[in-house]
């Protein structure tokens, strides 16, 4: 904790891949998984460790919010200068006021947690790999999707 964390030059797609499929073997048979993402290698400046994190916390939370039962969907799209990397869950949803809120320190919706999870995510996107990350769009009992934002090598 405290030092800045090295980036390097890391194919996005085989990163999130490998955080996303990790995930999958070790979560509960009623969560079904999918991952759409491009062939090609899409090379970004990543701490490999704390983006597997980021990644880790997002799908958690989507499981979470889903109650143990739903559909995760992860997407990774890029344009000539970004990566997106979306992350879809059908769990219990937000209202628009709490769009920017899920990301403040110590703000939770769950009866049990520090409301630590997305702020530190939102940490890790924002300042050590200088990207964005914001609620996309949510629906009230529909779901959830959270987008990052990453600039492509």
């Amino acid at each position: 904790m405290g030092s800045v964390p090295l980036l390097k030059t890391t194919n996005i797609v085989a990163a999130t891949k490998d955080s996303f499929d990790y995930l999958e073997a070790r979560s509960s048979q009623l969560i079904t998984f999918k991952m759409n993402a491009p062939e090609e290698h899409l090379l970004a400046a990543l701490n490999p460790e704390l983006f597997s994190w980021a990644i880790e916390n997002l799908v958690k939370n989507g499981i979470d919010a889903m109650k143990g039962e739903g559909h995760i969907e992860l997407s990774i799209d890029a344009s000539d200068s970004f990566i997106l990397i979306d992350v879809r869950d059908t769990g219990k949803g937000l209202s628009k006021k709490l769009f920017n809120r899920i990301f403040e320190t110590g703000f939770t919706s769950k009866k049990r947690g520090w409301g630590l999870g997305l702020s530190l995510t939102k940490r890790i996107i924002e300042e050590y790999h200088k990207g964005k990350i914001k609620v996309l769009e949510s629906e009230i009992g529909k779901g959830t999707t959270i987008q990052m934002r990453i600039k492509r090598l």
